[in-house]
């Protein structure tokens, strides 16, 4: 791949040595891999012998090792000269729900040998809780609402000490709803052909979203040029309440609007998880990520996400 193709430009000769270490390889780290120069070995931690062979089609060396089994992670010291962790917390059968085992172990394997450069690390904006509406920007003090939030938060200070520490530079992405129109789930379309219903437009919350390419092109920027010990809004420009982004995507698909219903009946209609993202309302503020990641964002806006082809990307 030519070197003016790169998301972050022209790369340095010291790059063909850079050895990146994806924890958490789903789709976004898929696309991680597919936006780096070939000449940047890949590698990927995995727990499923099934996706292997995946992995090597995407030109990934797979790594045998699973976050709930410390013990498999030794390998993994002094392996990478720079980490992109991706994995979320256990959601189930844990000592103490508030904290993340899994960065706790990632994170006593990286320190054994050989410290990576830089670590990102891939949050989640619902550590800020509900903000009524207003706007979050990342010197906002957290304020988590669930227990897969206050494991976000638990990570977030276990990297922060981790970096401090050793002297890793290391940026956290805080990461709203994720859509793309080629990601498994990644439309509203399975949800307005089932008649999902939203709420009515007095009780409605503001959501945030970025596209996982752009998300990609964030983790990137972030590894290479983040400020050390830092925290980034990893979302796009759109100020949409919850039920207007389904409306949008409606008429996209020339498919019927949800209904609206009031709050006090919705929780009757609506899973548990659902109702928990519709208890909490705020604007990302995401100027860090145009300012200091100097990310131009792709697709600044679903509307322009969702109606777009995929784009290719070439290794």
């Amino acid at each position: 791949m030519p070197s003016n193709q790169s998301p972050l430009g022209a790369l340095p000769s010291r790059f063909r040595r850079q050895r990146v270490l994806i924890i958490g390889c789903g789709d976004v780290g898929l696309r991680v891999a597919h936006q780096l120069p070939s000449r940047v070995r890949v590698l990927a931690l995995t727990s499923s012998s099934e996706k292997i062979p995946l992995l090597r089609a995407s030109a990934i060396t797979p790594l045998a090792g699973n976050l709930d089994q410390p013990g498999t992670l030794r390998r993994l010291a002094g392996l990478a000269t720079r980490v992109i962790h991706l994995a979320p917390p256990p959601g189930e059968k844990l000592p103490d729900w508030r904290r993340d085992p899994r960065t706790l172990a990632l994170l006593r394997a990286l320190r054994l040998r050989g410290l990576p450069q830089s670590l990102v690390y891939g949050s989640t904006s619902g550590v800020y809780g509900n903000c009524d509406g207003a706007w979050a920007s990342e010197v906002r003090s957290v304020n988590p609402h669930t227990p897969r939030a206050q494991r976000r938060v638990d990570a977030e200070q276990q990297l922060r000490f981790f970096g401090r520490s050793s002297g890793v530079r290391v940026h956290t992405l805080r990461i709203p709803g994720i859509y793309a129109p080629d990601r498994d789930g990644g439309t509203p379309r399975t949800r307005l052909l089932k008649g999902t219903p939203v709420l009515q437009q007095q009780d409605d919350v503001y959501t945030n979203h970025i596209h996982a390419d752009d998300l990609a092109r964030a983790c990137l920027a972030a590894l290479w040029r983040g400020k050390p010990q830092r925290i980034t809004n990893a979302s796009d420009d759109t100020q949409l309440k919850m039920g207007d982004y389904f409306d949008l995507a409606a008429d996209l698909y020339g498919l019927p609007r949800p209904q609206r219903v009031p709050r006090s009946t919705a929780q009757d209609q609506l899973p548990l998880m659902l109702l928990s993202f519709m208890g909490e309302s705020r604007r990302l503020d995401n100027t860090r990520l145009k300012r200091e990641l100097r990310i131009v964002l792709r697709y600044p806006t679903v509307a322009q996400g969702l109606a777009a082809p995929p784009v290719a990307s070439v290794l």
